[in-house]
């Protein structure tokens, strides 16, 4: 058996997932803060396996367009991550129709995933920061334990 992951790395490059920041290199490294660092847990892990688009029926239906949730789980480690200076760029890049809110919150994203991880909640997430709504902000997100 071989599967066919033409358009989940298409739509995974995409998104362009490398850290963008145009500022000169520093010596050593771009150092974060414990909290900055903290705020990429549960979306660095995604190893790629595609188990999670495989399983959205948005990605089915719309893969051509549809980014998906690893795609979007990747999408969000780099818009949270301080050391990007590209998180403008990124969510109006996502702000269509189809790469983001094709997203249905059917959560069978969240339940497949071998690494436990929750790309619904990183969808929520990014939705909410195109609103200007950031967590930090106060505003408390429900995130629904995944069904199992």
């Amino acid at each position: 058996l071989v599967v066919d992951m033409t358009n989940f790395f298409r739509q995974y490059h995409s998104i362009s997932p490398y850290l963008i920041n145009p500022d000169p290199p520093p010596e050593k490294e771009r150092l974060q803060s414990p909290a900055e660092r903290d705020k990429l847990n549960g979306s660095y892990e995604c190893i790629l396996c595609a188990c999670c688009s495989s399983q959205c029926p948005s990605f089915w239906w719309n893969p051509d367009k549809f980014v998906g949730p690893a795609g979007l789980i990747q999408a969000y480690r780099f818009i949270v991550d301080s050391r990007d200076r590209a998180t403008g760029e990124r969510l109006d890049d996502l702000n269509d129709a189809y790469r983001l809110f094709r997203c249905r919150t059917i959560m069978n994203c969240s339940e497949v995933c071998p690494k436990g991880l929750e790309p619904a909640h990183a969808i929520e997430m990014i939705r909410l920061k195109m609103l200007g709504v950031d967590k930090a902000d106060g505003l408390e997100v429900h995130r629904p334990p995944p069904i199992r």
